[in-house]
């Protein structure tokens, strides 16, 4: 693992570091972004009797299949509107939004994109006026309280919350009886009693503990958010690291982990897929997007369960709740037809709780929308979950999420993370650490 941390990291540094040269905006991917934006003719137009929006989307199985699913119900009551769905990837999203929103010109945009809550603020920042206030026309006491933070910027807010990126804590119920645990014992957990069950566990089944992409830092973002912390203070933009007590205490048990091998390392989603369907792990902490992956498991049925994630032992105000990934549909301005873009999304996915019914019942997605919890769907008994009602777990977890400010530099600022956590996994002090990353992230944010 540590090389792979060393191969990661050396990566991401060069990134960070091209990215420093520029004064311009920068998005949370490292693009280079401009100011501003100019109204013409996009992508949404009318076509014959009907009026056309657009929607650019990835992910066949979710952000698509939900559009569908909206598609159906809103066409069928307005018979005078197409909503043309495109499919195009995250990292396309983000290139060809800045690409557009950066030369000013709107030509070939869509109406609507979604956009990860980690990303927004800075594209926010660097295109104001380019996205549609929706402040009055949202009612955002109906969804998750922490998915309106990162779409808020000066008092306005932007986005229809959309996915839940609700963090859960998978476990095989079988792996853990082996090691003489019981389903009580995974409720309530701390770091530091979920560690010492995964050297038992390990013990018992020759099993890892967990699995993690030495590209990412999933466990250190789901952590810090639980206890209602980021790697910038409150206002998004002032570095926080040397003195951060949720960082360092994540750094201290990613390498706890990692030197007492309990960690199985992959590189992307197939190697991901592949130690947790063929049993390679006991543990996988996700957001709840990740339950549809964890059912494609063979021969798993009623072998697994989940939990809420374990909380930092030390840090104050740390929580057992936190979120992973997620993220948010927002309208372009200045696109035809953003008055139907704008319509479709309030009346679907802003208010419509029998979308977000069939969603889950249907799909296993997970909406973020508060009065669709209060559905029957929500007690279901799983049978491939020993028939666990997870969607109540899930739901109790999504009100308790804490809200942080993702700020304009997450993806940056991971970047420097990544390069020192190598470091310390070769043996650097972790203070010494951290005292590096501050200064590398004041240098970033200038």
């Amino acid at each position: 693992m540590k090389k792979m941390y060393l191969f990661a990291a050396a990566v991401a540094l060069a990134a960070s570091l091209t990215a420093c040269g520029s004064k311009a905006p920068v998005d949370n991917a490292g693009t280079q972004t401009g100011e501003g934006t100019t109204k013409q003719e996009a992508v949404g137009t009318s076509s014959g009797d009907k009026k056309t929006v657009t929607f650019w989307a990835w992910d066949k199985e979710f952000n698509i299949a939900a559009l569908e699913m909206a598609k159906e119900i809103y066409e069928t009551d307005h018979p005078d509107v197409e909503i043309n769905i495109v499919e195009v990837g995250q990292n396309d999203v983000v290139q060809k939004l800045n690409t557009g929103l950066g030369s000013g010109s709107l030509k070939g945009l869509p109406n609507a994109v979604p956009i990860e809550d980690y990303r927004i603020q800075s594209f926010l920042k660097s295109y104001p006026g380019a996205f549609m206030d929706l402040t009055s026309e949202i009612n955002y006491d109906n969804f998750a309280a922490y998915k309106k933070g990162p779409m808020t910027l000066e008092g306005k807010s932007y986005g229809i919350p959309w996915d839940n990126g609700a963090a859960v804590l998978y476990y095989r119920k079988d792996m853990i009886e082996q090691a003489g645990y019981t389903e009580e014992d995974m409720q309530d957990l701390t770091w530091s009693k979920f560690i010492e069950m995964g050297k038992k566990i390990k013990e018992a089944t020759g099993k890892k503990m967990i699995s993690m992409d030495p590209s990412d830092i999933e466990l250190m973002k789901l952590t810090m958010q639980s206890a209602g912390t980021w790697f910038t203070k409150e206002d998004g933009t002032t570095p926080d690291m040397e003195n951060n007590a949720a960082l360092k205490e994540c750094l201290q048990i990613i390498k706890t982990i990692t030197d007492d091998d309990l960690v199985r390392t992959y590189s992307g989603w197939a190697g991901l897929l592949e130690g947790v369907n063929k049993g390679e792990v006991a543990f996988q902490l996700k957001g709840c997007w990740f339950t549809p992956s964890i059912m494609k498991g063979e021969g798993q049925d009623g072998l697994w369960r989940v939990a809420k994630i374990p909380r930092l032992d030390s840090t104050p105000n740390a929580t057992n709740a936190s979120n992973l990934g997620g993220g948010s549909w927002y309208i372009l301005n200045g696109v035809e037809n953003s008055d139907i873009a704008l319509d479709f999304l309030k009346t679907t996915f802003g208010e419509n709780k029998e979308l977000y019914n069939r969603l889950l019942d249907e799909k296993g997605i997970v909406g973020t929308y508060l009065p669709s919890q209060e559905s029957d769907v929500y007690n279901k008994e799983i049978p491939f979950f020993g028939n666990q009602k997870i969607y109540q777990e899930i739901a109790s977890i999504t009100k308790e999420i804490p809200n942080v400010n993702y700020g304009t530099y997450t993806y940056a600022f991971q970047d420097i993370v990544m390069a020192e956590i190598q470091k310390i996994l070769q043996g650097e002090d972790i203070d010494d650490a951290m005292k590096s990353m501050q200064v590398q992230a004041e240098a970033q944010a200038r």
